[in-house]
């Protein structure tokens, strides 16, 4: 899970950065930019269903607020 969330973290913010640039440069002749910014929601949903999963089977736990 240590590898999987960064991994994940890092192809959201991708996409989010090639909707931009698509954006930019198609200026809304073409739909990579909702491409893109279906597969940026589809990994986030992804994510959480992950996290979700995961909690339910013991393999992350919380670790609360730490002050001090």
């Amino acid at each position: 899970m240590n590898i999987i969330i960064p991994i994940a973290f890092t192809l959201i913010i991708g996409c989010l950065g090639a909707a931009l640039f698509f954006m930019m440069r198609d200026k809304g002749k073409s739909n990579r930019t909702v491409n893109m910014l279906a597969m940026r929601v589809g990994l986030s949903i992804t994510l959480f269903i992950l996290l979700l999963a995961s909690y339910g089977m013991g393999w992350i736990a919380p670790t609360g607020i730490r002050i001090g």
